[in-house]
């Protein structure tokens, strides 16, 4: 073969490729069913290890402050077993905390529960008075009609049907299927957090491998800076919503509602997805005081968990912060839409940390070329 005829082929070789490119995308789009099948099979089959990362992830975040507590120790035995012995205790106080929830929390909540279900008559000839109400102010000629919001109550609870749990047998087996799988994840995250500096090594070479070093060592820095703006995050958001859930469960007791305990945990909970959680928390918190215990009461309740999150928005928050993520507002809200658009909560919760790491990359970028412009 001439030069000539090796130039033709290479100039054809791109239309050839993408014939051969539509040709397979053809085909696979008439097979969507089966690849769907096996994607689906094969996130079924990873899906204990994901969760097992998260657990150890999350895990690992309070091993390393226990880890180097034990590394201020004199003791030889400890200090050769530093690491094994900071996940066990880890994983321990975590134990511990589950059983906390299940003897203490989980009792209240379902006391909570029922004493919620024995008293709908009485909030609902509540819901009906603040209807009525309502329509006396004839406010804009709007009126609010007590059958159809019956309706529509009872349209929502329509899909909790008791003929959709009529194969006992598969429940039973779905249930055994994630009690396995949550044993799969918590045996993974400790073997993920004996092996966690391994991973770290190789992860480095094989980066090392496929990329120059001055790409490898930016990749390294930015994946490191990631890590460290999850860890703070999960930190802080767990020390801020303690605090918040604690305050609004003593300020709702404060008010004698029999839902305190639920509502502060929910509060602190949703803490977690930023801005939007705490709104929606409390304008659920205050609906259910409103409901149960009338109009006044949740407006007194509005008015003091609003005064709880503006203390914790201004005071609390931006303390246990210390700037980390000095972000706009604007930015926060987008990233938090565009998190929970693709991952849902999990999105919402990890929007921040990721977008502290993008901006900080973005004006890497356009610090480097306003400086070769300079020049």
């Amino acid at each position: 073969m001439n030069k000539e005829q090796e130039k033709k082929y290479r100039a054809l070789l791109p239309y050839f490729l993408l014939g051969l490119a539509i040709i397979a995308a053809y085909r696979i789009s008439g097979e969507m069913a089966f690849f769907a099948n096996i994607v689906r099979r094969a996130l079924e089959i990873i899906a204990p290890f994901f969760y097992g990362f998260l657990l150890a992830y999350i895990i690992n975040i309070p091993r390393s402050a226990i880890q180097n507590l034990l590394a201020k120790t004199n003791t030889k035995f400890i200090l050769k077993r530093q690491k094994q012995l900071s996940i066990l205790v880890a994983f321990l106080f975590l134990l511990a905390l589950i059983a906390l929830i299940i003897n203490l929390i989980v009792p209240a909540i379902i006391s909570s529960v029922a004493f919620f279900i024995a008293n709908i008559p009485a909030y609902w000839e509540s819901v009906l008075r603040v209807v009525e109400r309502f329509n006396e102010m004839d406010l804009f000629g709007w009126h609010i009609s007590a059958d159809a919001l019956l309706v529509i109550i009872g349209d929502f609870f329509s899909e909790f049907r008791i003929e959709n749990l009529s194969r006992p047998i598969n429940i039973l087996v779905g249930a055994g299927a994630t009690v396995f799988s949550g044993i799969i994840a918590f045996i993974a995250s400790i073997y993920i957090l004996l092996e966690k500096d391994k991973f770290k090594i190789f992860a480095q070479r094989l980066i090392r491998l496929v990329t120059t070093n001055e790409i490898s060592d930016m990749i390294v820095e930015h994946f490191a800076r990631l890590n460290h703006n999850f860890r703070q995050y999960i930190r802080t958001q767990t020390i801020d919503g303690i605090i918040l859930g604690i305050l609004a469960t003593v300020l709702l007791l404060i008010l004698g509602s029999p839902y305190a305990l639920v509502l502060g945990l929910m509060l602190g909970v949703v803490n977690y997805i930023p801005y939007f959680g705490s709104i929606f928390g409390t304008l659920a918190a205050v609906i259910v005081v409103a409901f149960t215990q009338g109009l006044t009461m949740g407006l007194i309740a509005a008015a003091a968990l609003f005064t709880v999150q503006q203390i914790d928005a201004n005071i609390i928050q931006p303390k246990l912060m210390s700037g980390s993520f000095s972000l706009s507002p604007l930015l926060v809200i987008i990233s938090i839409t565009v998190g929970g658009a693709l991952a849902g909560i999990f999105g919402m919760i990890a929007a921040i940390p990721i977008i502290a790491v993008l901006k900080d990359i973005l004006d890497s970028i356009m610090a480097h070329y306003e400086r070769k412009k300079q020049f």
